[in-house]
């Protein structure tokens, strides 16, 4: 029962922010028009490093969805620069996540958290854009990158924010939080109290080992958030949880592979090796030169995870984060029924979507090509029906620009 009562504490201290931090998400997509994004990023200067550091900051994106969106970015008129600190930025947090980080760790980590991205994002665009001087993206592209809904209306405006914060949001991250609050359960019930004492004395040793870590396992921002707070409550140091933190979203060797492959070799080393010492230095800085207090004396509320404690406001925001985490995944992963399309139809089956930004984006662009009417996509599939007679090569060349490959 141990492990549930922690299970149960967690997501009682996440849900009042998860639930603001979902609606705040919902009416940036809405009321944020999508060609803003595109428009401040695409000159070759630190400036439009800067703005696309601002803008990723705040924008909930995982980095599943965050590494089609740069791409595209980047092929509309970003420059390499900008479009390298979008990727730093975004995937490190996120409104949603920094209400999470509030309301478990601190307000120290939810300040230094958003704060460190932006600076490491910055730092990151510079040394890209220093070393690459060609920076003219191609004027024939035309890929759309947000997934901005089309309603025009206030109200219509209103409700694409509910749908966007409170179903697409949720089945997004929903998994990864899921997970998440496991992991930060069995390690609060299982692992001794004091056991990362041991590593008292190497915080560095710690936080290496703690990015050899989290570079294969992919957690979202929020997720990362209980597991943290777990681990800082068996002794690991809040520098080496900052780590986690930051490299455990963003540092994956998924991300690595496609920053790879669509924006070269050099922009995934800058990317690598920015979010991964950039951590590591900030995480030095927390262990050594800041108050200890700052960090540690939210856990004292955390430490009592073994008994159940859950007031009336809580309770009622975790039954209604678990009935949207419930629908968002079955609308999620119960495959749809066919379409049955009484004109010309062709299935193909497109490889790395992993979200709802991603489906949104696919079927959004496929759209637009001629000979194309409809266009279904079940996402956990990846099975993509298309009606109409596109040109199967334009098709293909959409997907790939988007940063996916098709079966």
């Amino acid at each position: 029962m141990d492990f549930f009562y922690a299970l149960i504490n967690m997501l009682a201290e996440m849900a009042p922010y998860l639930l603001l931090g979902f609606l705040i998400a919902g009416i940036l997509y809405a009321f944020v028009p999508s060609g803003f994004y595109r428009h401040h990023l695409s000159e070759n200067d630190t400036w439009s490093v800067i703005k696309a550091a601002l803008i990723g900051v705040p924008l909930p994106l995982c980095s599943c969805g965050v590494l089609p969106t740069a791409v595209s970015l980047h092929r509309n008129g970003a420059s390499r620069g900008a479009a390298t600190s979008f990727l730093i930025a975004t995937p490190q947090t996120g409104i949603d996540s920094i209400a999470a980080t509030y309301s478990l760790l601190g307000p120290a980590f939810a300040i230094i958290r958003p704060v460190a991205a932006l600076v490491t994002a910055i730092f990151g665009g510079v040394v890209m854009n220093k070393s690459d001087k060609r920076r003219k993206c191609d004027e024939k592209s035309e890929v759309d990158t947000i997934d901005a809904p089309a309603s025009d209306s206030f109200w219509g405006k209103v409700k694409d924010a509910l749908r966007y914060g409170y179903v697409e949001m949720v089945q997004n991250i929903g998994k990864w939080l899921i997970i998440g609050l496991a992991i930060a359960a069995a390690i609060t019930v299982f692992i001794p109290d004091g056991f990362f004492t041991l590593f008292s004395s190497y915080p560095l040793l710690s936080m290496i080992a703690v990015v050899i870590v989290a570079v294969p396992m992919y957690v979202c921002s929020t997720g990362s958030i209980p597991i943290a707070l777990s681990l800082m409550l068996k002794g690991l140091s809040p520098g080496a949880a900052f780590v986690l933190l930051m490299a455990g979203p963003a540092a994956n060797f998924a991300s690595i592979i496609i920053v790879s492959k669509s924006l070269g070799k050099k922009a995934a080393a800058i990317y690598i090796s920015t979010i991964v010492a950039g951590a590591i230095a900030i995480g030095l800085c927390i262990d050594y030169l800041m108050p200890r207090d700052w960090f540690t004396m939210p856990l004292v509320a955390s430490h009592a995870n073994c008994h159940m404690h859950v007031g009336l406001f809580p309770g009622i925001c975790s039954v209604l984060l678990v009935a949207l985490l419930i629908f968002a995944l079955i609308k999620r992963y119960i495959p749809k029924k066919d379409i049955h399309m009484n004109k010309e139809q062709t299935t193909i089956t497109v490889v790395g979507m992993t979200c709802g930004h991603c489906k949104a984006m696919v079927e959004k662009n496929l759209m637009k090509l001629p000979g194309v009417e409809a266009v279904d996509i079940d996402l956990a599939s990846g099975t993509t029906q298309i009606q109409g007679t596109p040109n199967m090569n334009e098709v293909g060349e959409v997907i790939e620009e988007l940063g996916f490959s098709i079966k």
